[in-house]
């Protein structure tokens, strides 16, 4: 990718950010999430079926955000580094729709030291297959990241999160998330971390389990 197109995709990365926290501050009234399962019923993916083996000149369809809406739980094995001691995470997170465009995502986590919670205003450009958000850590900093959203014909969908640098505790940090949507009631990510400009470290691999009435993730 060119220069010129990187740095064309964090401008709409942020304009679109700043009409997402716009309208939420409004007080639009989130919007309801078509084709919710009902109680008991397993979510589908999002490859459509086609009674035949997959072509390669078949088209991948684009990644549908609403998957997400709902309540996650999750957990998650964190080293030491600058954004807290080592040890397990573990909570919920609740994703919610603004509207075709914006969500939001709240996560409240226990485990290490005291309960925090991290809150994301999120954009998804589904004709550019880009999304971003803004993060706000209750452990005392925040940051933007930009990212892709790919997706392949087996049915399973990734997003690449890159964070903007930021300081903590007089270190500067990027972060890099990989999501990986595995299945209607599972996503798995994979976190690095880069201290001071060095190179990206493991940071954990956090796994979320979707909570539907009457089923059990697995």
């Amino acid at each position: 990718m060119s220069l010129k197109s990187t740095f064309s995709l964090v401008l709409l990365a942020v304009a679109v950010l700043v009409a997402a926290l716009s309208a939420q501050q409004s007080g639009q009234a989130p919007a309801q999430s078509p084709g919710r399962p009902a109680p008991g019923q397993v979510p589908t993916g999002q490859m459509p079926v086609l009674g035949r083996p997959t072509q390669p000149t078949d088209e991948v369809p684009v990644f549908d955000f609403d998957y997400f809406v709902g309540k996650w739980t999750f957990e998650w094995e964190v080293p030491e580094g600058p954004l807290g001691p080592a040890g397990k995470i573990t909570g919920t997170t609740v994703y919610k729709k603004i509207d075709e465009t914006f969500y939001e995502a709240v996560t409240d986590a226990t485990g290490i030291g005291a309960p925090f919670k991290i809150t994301e205003h999120i954009a998804y450009h589904k004709d550019n297959k880009t999304t971003a958000r803004q993060v706000a850590d209750g452990r005392g900093f925040s940051y933007l990241q930009i990212g892709p959203v790919g997706g392949d014909l087996g049915g399973e969908y990734n997003i690449y999160f890159l964070s903007e640098p930021f300081t903590v505790k007089g270190k500067k940090i990027q972060i890099r998330n990989t999501f990986r949507m595995q299945s209607p009631l599972n996503y798995k990510g994979a976190t690095t971390v880069s201290v001071d400009g060095g190179r990206f470290v493991n940071y954990g691999n956090p796994w979320w389990q979707k909570q539907v009435a009457g089923i059990t993730s697995r």
